[in-house]
């Protein structure tokens, strides 16, 4: 194979991770782990695989012999890692932890191979200047390996409260200081200047070394800080670091300044590396002022973005565009024309990206950042559209053309004016598309003033927290014509926001947070409420309250304005209106399995639950955006022995803040139960002492609105001496209050306390399409749930007999009670109620089992036992 198509081979796959990672820009809320996609196709996919390719490339050139097993060695390391990043995607995608287990481990092999390899070729190699530049690629390579142990763990492994949050910003550091960061600065030593077209001086030698060694010992002090908890010492650990890039950067700038380059590679080096530089200073500055490692875990969040997209999809962009003219070669002439090529509109392309990446970091609307975030990824991609284009015109003969500018020179003043001016407007463009699409949230006022006044020139500012489902305090009164600007803070442990009735808005707000809301010139009272899910009908609301003026009357109220978050309140007509329980689901629907597995083996069961929102059938024609555990309502069931112990990890992959609450465990519910916020997770640890079907649910507030709308499963602990029977099945009941279609349960009709839906397993009569089996003869115990969250359960088979029932941790009944010949007919179970009924079924046929409280029964709480001769 040819050196050139080996690169043009290699270059492609990075251009296929690239491609990937864009796809889940478009469409991350509709995919399972959406954010953790398209950071880790950008990191692990992308950026990995150009280290991998571009590492060994430079060894082979500093230390002028090649690798062991060349190329064909080096291919089975790439084919290794893409195949273990992709089992590590598929793995997470389906929360199949074996998979993430497996492919890390093959990602992290890879790296010690790497590793191994670059450690043996420079044994190897004869003295070369810049020859130790090869020991940054050895070293990322051991970062790597940690930083995906650490990924491992924190994907699955049970660990104690608190630790996961200890991890997670080690994670963080030794795969984006450690494997990017050492790689970038190790590269740019001498990439930087080549670039630029200036003379090494003397001296990079010595700051080489001393930079290497600073990295490196930042990274064994962050990594001790916590492996022995010690949280101050991580900033140091990054301060140490921090000197070491600093060294580098500041003969980075000496060189630049006696460069007139100004192309499209050097910009994007610079602004990468600009970037890295400030998100590791923030990395530093969030852990050393956090109160704990929760606090800090959090707070690093915000700086993953600019760590992925401002630093290392620039560097890497960046890189390339020089890189590939080399590596296509054919000759002076056509490597200047693929690098005219891959400049094309640098300056615009670059502006627009460094502008996208401050939009997106200040505190504007979602919308907002969705819409900056695909033009920034967009002019991203640019760089793949040029890149075949080059390739393309690589293999055309030149033709005379009118002289252009030099290569590397900067363009003139006129054009660069334009380029910037064209960037702007871009960036501008996409802040008002966004704001188009949330008016409400950026604070426009798309009401007219319920009353004229004249304006007082005065300014009043107010101080509103938030906390407990109440703003406080929740009337303020302001002076006729004076304009307001209310000072809010979230003092809570979920996020809030506050939208007015004018149309000002402050935008969701995480825990701790504190932001401004202009309200405009008060004329009239203003309404003003919480707009998250179902906030406002637990009495999230405020008022401002005119003082003097003509008239006082409220101002426009009622109904969220376009663009809100109310997603309790309904807008469009509900979907009960399309409810026909006599229709049948389509051929191809599967109920959910009924069928209860015994308990698993061992005494320690550990599960990891994601929360993820999607759209599902709940009855034919009928479908809801359900909050759920782990896709599915009820969540998964659960099953063990008096004693045993369970190490649940919660991964909130929602949009909202969510928790769980676990019946089965007595604990103090502060910690394991408290609410995360999306992209968060916590361990909840219990050991099941009492026996019993207990139930699990979301206990964030409002409660009745989590539970109605998915987020709730049973755990079942055997009572000891449990008998032998010949099947077990599993209910649960709960129920549904119908939003629109397509839409979330609605809060309003959950307070009447008159579900639309009733139902066992989540689907309206699902087991009278499909019947449960059963043999005529056989011994069947049916475990019963009542999910709730607000009706009672009298579970019932029409035509049977129960010999056992047993509700809430002790038999009513047992083997026809002390006459032998006592029988049950009914389990009633209150909502979080739950037990078992045991019985056989004496002759072939089908049998119907309901709630026999009839109007639910009617409402789809109702199935059939299909029976059949033994």
């Amino acid at each position: 194979m040819s050196r050139k198509l080996w690169y043009l081979l290699m270059n492609g796959l990075i251009g296929l991770w690239l491609v990937a990672a864009a796809v889940i820009v478009l469409v991350h809320r509709f995919v399972p782990s959406g954010s953790w996609l398209m950071v880790h196709l950008l990191l692990l996919g992308a950026v990995s695989t150009a280290i991998l390719v571009w590492s060994q490339h430079f060894a082979d050139t500093l230390l002028r012999r090649p690798a062991p097993g060349g190329r064909a060695f080096h291919g089975v390391r790439l084919g290794g890692h893409t195949l273990g990043a992709g089992v590590v995607v598929a793995g997470m995608v389906t929360g199949f932890w074996p998979l993430v287990l497996a492919g890390g481990i093959l990602v992290g092999l890879v790296a010690v191979v790497h590793a191994v390899t670059l450690f043996i070729q420079s044994r190897g190699a004869l003295p070369a200047r810049f020859g130790p530049l090869v020991w940054y690629y050895i070293a990322a390579a051991v970062a790597l390996v940690i930083g995906v142990g650490l990924g491992i763990v924190m994907a699955r492994v049970a660990l104690p409260e608190g630790l996961h949050d200890r991890i997670y910003p080690a994670h963080l550091a030794f795969n984006l200081l450690g494997w990017v960061g050492l790689t970038v600065v190790g590269t740019i030593i001498l990439l930087w200047p080549t670039v630029l077209h200036t003379r090494v001086s003397d001296a990079v030698d010595a700051i080489a070394r001393r930079a290497l060694r600073l990295m490196v010992g930042g990274l064994v002090i962050l990594g001790g800080s916590v492996a022995f908890d010690v949280r101050p010492i991580f900033a140091l650990g990054v301060l140490v670091y921090l000197v070491g890039v600093g060294f580098v950067v500041v003969e980075g700038v000496r060189q630049a300044r006696r460069s007139a380059q100004g192309t499209f590679a050097s910009w994007s080096l610079g602004a990468g590396v600009l970037w890295f530089v400030f998100c590791t200073i923030a990395f530093g500055v969030v852990v050393a002022t956090a109160k704990d490692w929760a606090d800090a875990a959090s707070g690093v969040g915000w700086l993953v973005g600019p760590f992925a997209v401002g630093f290392a999809a620039q560097v890497l962009v960046g890189a390339l565009s020089y890189l590939l003219p080399v590596v296509l070669g054919g000759g002076p002439e056509a490597s200047r024309r693929t690098a005219r090529e891959l400049d094309r509109a640098a300056l615009y392309r670059i502006a627009v990206v460094n502008l996208g990446i401050v939009v997106y970091l200040l505190p504007v609307p979602s919308f907002v950042k969705v819409v900056v975030s695909f033009v920034v990824f967009a002019v991203l991609l640019v760089f793949l559209v040029l890149a075949v284009r080059a390739v393309r015109g690589s293999r055309v003969t030149a033709t005379p053309a009118k002289a252009a500018p030099a290569d590397g020179a900067a363009p003139p003043a006129s054009r660069r004016g334009a380029a910037l001016a064209a960037a702007v407007s871009t960036v501008v463009i996409a802040l008002t598309i966004g704001i188009a699409l949330d008016p409400t949230a950026a604070g426009l006022n798309l009401t007219a003033p319920a009353a004229s006044v004249t304006p007082t020139g005065h300014t009043t500012t107010v101080e509103v927290s938030m906390k407990n489902m109440r703003f406080n305090p929740d009337v303020v009164e302001v002076p006729a014509g004076d304009k307001l600007v209310i000072r809010l803070t979230n003092k809570d442990d979920q996020v809030h926001d506050l939208v007015l009735a004018n149309g000002a808005s402050s935008g969701i707000m995480n825990p701790g947070t504190t932001t401004d809301v202009a309200v405009g010139v008060v004329g009239s009272n203003i309404d003003g409420w919480c707009s998250i899910a179902g906030h406002r009908l637990l009495g999230m609301v405020m008022t401002v309250k005119m003082v003097g003026g003509a008239s006082a009357e409220p101002g426009p109220s009622g109904a969220p304005l376009p663009g809100g978050h109310d997603h309790g309140a309904q807008t469009g007509p509900s979907a009960a209106q399309d409810i026909d329980l006599m229709k049948e689901p389509d051929a191809s629907f599967e109920a959910r399995d009924a069928v209860l597995p015994p308990a698993a083996s061992g005494t320690t069961h550990e599960y990891t639950f994601t929360v993820r929102e999607g759209m599902r059938e709940v009855a034919p024609g009928v479908k809801q955006t359900l909050w759920t555990y782990d896709g599915t309502a009820p969540g998964p069931t659960l099953r063990g022995h008096v004693g045993d112990t369970f190490v649940i990890t919660l991964v909130n992959d929602g949009t909202l803040g969510h928790s769980v609450d676990f019946h089965a465990g007595s604990l103090a519910p502060d910690k394991p139960m408290r609410t995360i916020q999306p992209g968060e997770r916590l361990t909840y640890t219990f050991t099941a002492t009492r026996s019993g079907i207990w139930l699990y649910h979301c206990s964030t507030m409002p409660m009745s609105l989590h539970i109605a709308n998915g987020m709730f499963g049973a755990v079942i602990i055997d009572p000891p001496g449990l008998a032998p029977v010949d099947q077990e099945f599993v209910l649960v009941q709960s129920e549904y209050y119908l939003g629109a279609q397509g839409a979330i349960a609605d809060a309003t009709r959950i307070a009447t306390q008159n579900p639309d839906l009733v139902v066992f397993n989540g689907y309206a009569n699902q087991y009278k399409y499909r019947p449960l089996q059963a043999k005529v003869g056989e011994r069947v115990r049916i475990w019963v749930l009542d999910a709730g969250p607000n009706r009672p359960s009298s579970f019932h088979v029409v035509g049977g007999q129960f010999d056992t029932v047993y509700s809430e941790g002790d038999y009513l009944l047992r083997e026809g009670g002390s006459t032998g010949v006592g029988g049950g007919q009914a389990l009633a179970l209150q909502p979080a109620q739950g037990g078992f009924v045991e019985l056989t079924f004496p002759e072939a046929g089908n049998y119907t089992f309901v709630t026999h409280i009839m109007s639910d029964a009617e409402k789809g709480a109702a199935g059939v036992f299909h029976v059949t001769g033994p």
